[in-house]
């Protein structure tokens, strides 16, 4: 018997403010920094490797100015109920 687990999810939009090309030598990869809207100010750029696949499976990089989403994924099992909302109820083994 198989058990499908959702993962609690959010998604927010963002904007590529820059993609950040290392120095030759260092063996960095291409970054592009992502300013994540709904973040605290101190907290709403991230960078990430610039290296996406597309749905053909063609290796691809984003653009500066480009909107995207960031999605956060979690495992229901380290999650709990906002307030007002409840109990999160899980099966134990």
């Amino acid at each position: 018997m198989s058990t499908q687990t959702t993962k609690a999810s959010t998604t927010l939009p963002g904007k590529v403010e820059k993609v950040i090309h290392p120095h030759p030598s260092s063996g960095e990869p291409e970054k592009a920094q992502i300013a994540v809207e709904g973040a605290d100010h101190l907290y709403r750029e991230i960078r990430v490797p610039n290296s996406l696949t597309d749905s053909n499976g063609k290796k691809v990089k984003l653009k500066e100015g480009a909107e995207v989403e960031v999605k956060i994924e979690a495992d229901p099992v380290v999650t709990k109920a906002a307030p007002g909302q409840g109990q999160v109820t899980t099966s134990g083994a």
